[in-house]
């Protein structure tokens, strides 16, 4: 097999500035890495290899023209021509070197910004950031512009192949352009022509001051999603107008950030927003980039083909495997790593203070540290036994053979996954599927034996002359010491999600956290694991409204019935679910509350009995009636291996739930793994 498969996405496109070599963007995504040791040498890397694997262009994360204009202090930002060669030059050089080119990001935050010089169009708050911004002046709105054709140039300087405007998610050029953000009666609003000057204006000054190669692309937003946002001819209307003034390239974007539908995570069907990207190409000559849950090569073609777009944005699959498209291209579309969108190590950490990085893929943003070096000469290759097949086994098993050394991967059980096995049973949790098969295929192609069915024991790994034992043998649910905890109407997570038991019609599940919520989830959906919930019945449940004319995007909500009465319980005080994901921690809470689970928290679990689930918050003693009680009340570690093996002074390391089972998750443990192949 070859790329022929994929005509469109691995074609040329000429933009008459510069020519791509794929349809392929890179869109942009908020790293951090300008905050760690060695700033530039880290960004070059991490552009540098997204070029090499294949990648036609390449937007940075965003940089503010201006200070003000920073989403948060140490941000980047771009002002003089000291910076454009410092900080800039290195890692346009770099991703030049491996053929692909690269576009400089302009963001300015606006009012939400995470700072307290923040600005905006109006005095509204974002309800993100919910401090009041100081409203911009009509003088300050033209120094703005001004600052923005500066940067511009001065990215020109530093050698980037052009610029993107950042014109959706609500931020600055976004808020003047929407009625809900933008109450201005002078020359930058009153009129939806008012409302748009911003963006022609910048769009405008950055073309006259830019060479006749440079490209300038204008993300904008074909779907707002929220209320007082702008209608699909107001959306054309801007894309005609910032055409007119210069711009080369739209590039897209759904939804605002407060918005309350999801619109990138897990949940969301594959190319869900296909018909607003394709309303717009339809209606505009300038190429067209589609983006939002596009993670495989398949649809992308499909998108392609169907000339719903000229290019396909493809931000976090780029984190997952940064040779995506060079495996197209070479016929190898089995070998790549699929970004699942669970948003874990990427979003989450962007939104907090970390990192961002990736669940399936850890070496992202840390190219420097895990640099691939083989072993160090044929002789010191190791002869390794890893035991435990989830996700910390597996992703030591494969780096470490991918570095030269031997490995068997001992699994007990039928199949490898571990607890990834679980997580398919959850609807909406179906990418997981793709990390099995990566891992499956990338193991059989480093030479790993899998030995299934092997519960092997210290005698075995004894003798099997091994230079080193590492024991990934994952946890074990923890059972609380409650009366009636032995009885046949309570159940583990693990029996209710294999099939071994059954829920009854009122459930109460203890525990809050993420398998918790994912029991929550299991149990009131309509759909099963085996069938995903399609694009029509997301825009239902969600209430999307695809009428060209909506201001909004948004129409009632419509919910399934679900097939349990589910009761959440959470030991701690405070609010249920605090320490979900940052990103999609208000997607489980919000659907979990429309399909009528009670959440509660400061529980006493006093016992259980033929009544039910008895317990006491706030010191008041209540019954909950329900016919089953399915217990996520944490895990423990599983190591009784690990432990005789270190008595018997053997060489061995302890990876995942079974090193520490505290906070464990596959994000944590495919991370450990990889980091112990690469101390090998």
């Amino acid at each position: 097999m070859d790329g022929s498969a994929y005509p469109d996405l691995l074609a040329p496109l000429d933009l008459g500035r510069t020519v791509l070599r794929n349809r392929v963007l890179m869109g942009s995504m908020h790293t951090r890495i300008e905050t760690r040791d060695q700033p530039v040498r880290r960004l070059a890397a991490f552009y540098a290899e997204r070029a090499r694997g294949g990648a036609a262009l390449i937007v940075t994360g965003g940089c503010s023209p201006n200070e003000e204009g920073r989403v948060e202090p140490g941000a980047p930002c771009l002002t003089t021509p000291e910076q454009a060669l410092a900080h800039h030059r290195p890692v346009t050089q770099a991703v030049h070197d491996e053929g692909g080119k690269i576009l400089l990001q302009l963001m300015h935050a606006g009012r939400n910004a995470k700072h307290d010089a923040l600005v905006g169009v109006s005095s509204a708050p974002s309800p993100l950031s919910r401090r009041p911004p100081r409203v911009l002046s009509g003088e300050e709105v033209e120094r703005t512009v001004e600052d923005f054709a500066r940067c511009a140039a001065l990215a020109e300087t530093a050698g980037y192949d052009g610029i993107e405007i950042m014109g959706t998610e609500g931020l600055l050029a976004h808020q003047f352009v929407a009625p809900r953000t933008n109450d201005r009666q002078d020359d930058w609003g009153g009129t939806p022509h008012k409302r748009r000057r911003f963006a022609v204006e910048v769009v405008r000054r950055i073309r006259e001051r830019t060479g006749p190669s440079f490209l300038i692309s204008y993300r904008l937003s074909v779907l707002d999603l929220i209320d007082g946002g702008s209608t699909s001819e107001e959306v054309i209307a801007l894309a005609r107008a910032v055409e007119a003034a210069g711009a080369d390239l739209l590039n897209t974007g759904i939804g605002w950030h407060e918005s309350i539908v999801p619109t990138i995570a897990y949940p969301v069907p594959r190319g869900a927003f296909r018909f607003a990207f394709a309303r717009l190409k339809a209606a505009v000559t300038l190429p067209v980039v589609a983006s939002n849950r596009i993670n495989t090569p398949e649809l992308a073609q499909r998108i392609l083909a169907a000339g719903e777009a000229d290019l396909v944005s493809m931000a976090r699959p780029l984190l997952a495997d940064p040779h995506f498209v060079a495996k197209v291209a070479a016929g190898r579309p089995e070998t790549i790593n699929t970004c699942i969108a669970c948003n874990q190590a990427c979003l989450d950490n962007a939104f907090g203070d970390g990192l961002t990085s990736c669940l399936v893929n850890p070496k992202a943003c840390r190219e420097i540290e895990f640099a691939h070096r083989p072993a160090d000469r044929a002789d010191r290759a190791e002869r390794i036994a890893v035991v435990g097949g989830g996700p910390a086994g597996m992703a030591a098993a494969l780096h470490a053979a991918e570095r030269g050394h031997r490995v068997t991967l001992f699994e007990a059980q039928d199949r490898l996954g571990g607890q990834l096995n679980l997580a398919l049973r959850i609807p909406g949790k179906q990418e997981f599927h793709e990390t099995l098969r990566y891992f499956r295929e990338q193991l059989r192609r480093h030479g790993v034996e899998v030995r299934l069915n092997s519960a092997v024991d210290a005698g075995t790994l004894r003798h099997g002359a091994f230079d080193r034992v590492v024991v990934a043998t994952g946890t074990r649910p923890r059972r609380p010491d409650l009366p009636g905890i032995e009885r046949a109407d309570v159940i583990s997570y693990v029996d209710l999600l294999t099939g071994k038991a059954r829920a009854g019609r009122r459930v109460a599940v203890i525990g809050a956290g993420g398998v918790a919520f994912d029991v929550a989830e299991f149990l009131t959906s309509a759909h099963g694991a085996d069938q995903p919930q399609t694009v029509p019945e997301f825009f239902r449940e969600w209430g999307v409204d695809t009428a060209p004319g909506s201001r909004t995007g948004l129409t009632q909500m419509q919910i399934a019935p679900p097939p349990h009465e589910v009761t959440l319980l959470q030991r701690s005080p405070g609010r249920v679910g605090e320490r979900l994901g940052r990103s999609t921690g208000w997607i489980h809470r919000s659907r979990l509350r429309r399909r009528g689970v009670r959440l509660l928290s400061g529980c006493v679990y006093a016992g259980i009995d033929d009544r039910g689930l008895h317990i006491v918050t706030d010191g008041r003693a209540s019954l909950l009636e329900v016919d089953t009680v399915v217990i996520c009340a944490g895990q423990d570690a599983h190591r009784p291996l690990a432990d005789e093996l270190q008595a018997d002074g053997m060489r061995v390391d302890v990876i995942g739930g079974a090193r520490m089972s505290q906070d464990i998750d596959a994000m944590r443990s495919i991370y450990e793994g990889a980091r112990l192949a690469y101390g090998i």
